[in-house]
C-alpha cells in the first residue's frame, strides 16, 4: 500500500513547486513537490479506507530519511483516522521521531484534534517530550500544546514549560516564540507577566515579543508597551 501511495505522490508532484518548497526546507533532501491540500486529500482517503494496513506498512517502511511527502502523509493519516487512545499513542511514539522539519511537524500536529477529547491524558503525554534532546520533538510538544491546549486549565503550565525549555535548536526556539504569541492573544495578562520576568534566552524572548507585536489581534498601545520589554545588548 505504501508503494502505491508513493507512486501517486510522484504523479502528483510539480517540479516548480518542488523547487519552491525545497527553499523553505533547508537540509531536507527528498522533496517531490506535492501541495499540502493534495496531501490532505490523499490522507483523508486513506483514513476512510483500511488505514491500519497502511499505518502498519508505513511504520515498517517509512523512516526519517524517506521522501518528505511520504512522512507527511503518514502523520496526516494519524490525525484523520478514528482510533482508540492507546492506538493513537503507539502511532505517535513511532511517528514523532521521524519529524525532521517544521513543515511535517506543524502540518500534522494541527490535525491531532483527538487530543482535545481527553486533554488530561494527552497533555501529560506531550510533557514526556519536555526534556528531549531532539529539536523537533520539542517543537512537536510546543506546537501541539499551542494548537490544542491554550485554555484556562493549561495556560499557566504551558507558560512555565515555555520558560523552562533550554534547547538550542532554532526551530525549537521559534516554536516557543510562536506559542507565546498565541498565549498572549488569549491570555494577555498572564503571558505579559512571563515576558516581564522570565529565564528564556534573549533570542527566544525577543522573538516572542516580535511575533506578538506582528499580530493583528494586539492593540497598538500594547505593542508599544511590549517593545520596551525587548532585550538590547550593547557590545
Amino acid at each position: 500500500m505504501t508503494e502505491e501511495i508513493r507512486n501517486k505522490l510522484y504523479e502528483l508532484s510539480e517540479e516548480k513547486y518542488r523547487e519552491f518548497n525545497q527553499k523553505l526546507l533547508p537540509g531536507v533532501e527528498h522533496v517531490l513537490g506535492v501541495r499540502l491540500p493534495i496531501l490532505r486529500k490523499l490522507a483523508k482517503e486513506i483514513a476512510k479506507d483500511d488505514f491500519r494496513v497502511y499505518l502498519a506498512e508505513a511504520q515498517a517502511q517509512i523512516t526519517r530519511d524517506s521522501i518528505h511527502e511520504e512522512i507527511m502523509v503518514q502523520g496526516l493519516v494519524i490525525g484523520y483516522a478514528k482510533m482508540e487512545q492507546e492506538e493513537y499513542r503507539k502511532c505517535l511514539d513511532e511517528f514523532v521521531p521521524k519529524i525532521t522539519n517544521w513543515s511535517v511537524c506543524d502540518s500534522c500536529v494541527t490535525g491531532f484534534k483527538f487530543m482535545r477529547k481527553d486533554p488530561d491524558y494527552w497533555f501529560d503525554y506531550l510533557k514526556t517530550y519536555r526534556d528531549s534532546k531532539e529539536e523537533f520533538e520539542i517543537r512537536f510538544m510546543v506546537v501541539a500544546m499551542m494548537n490544542h491546549f491554550v485554555d484556562e486549565e493549561h495556560i499557566q503550565e504551558i507558560l512555565s514549560i515555555c520558560n523552562e525549555i533550554r534547547h538550542e535548536g532554532y526551530y525549537a526556539k521559534m516554536a516557543v516564540a510562536w506559542a507565546l504569541q498565541v498565549c498572549y492573544v488569549k491570555f494577555p495578562k498572564k503571558t505579559r507577566k512571563l515576558l516581564e520576568n522570565n529565564s528564556m534566552d534573549d533570542f527566544t524572548h525577543n522573538k516572542a515579543i516580535q511575533k506578538i507585536r506582528e499580530s493583528y489581534q494586539v492593540s497598538r498601545e500594547e505593542k508599544e508597551e511590549l517593545g520596551r520589554l525587548k532585550r538590547i545588548h550593547v557590545c
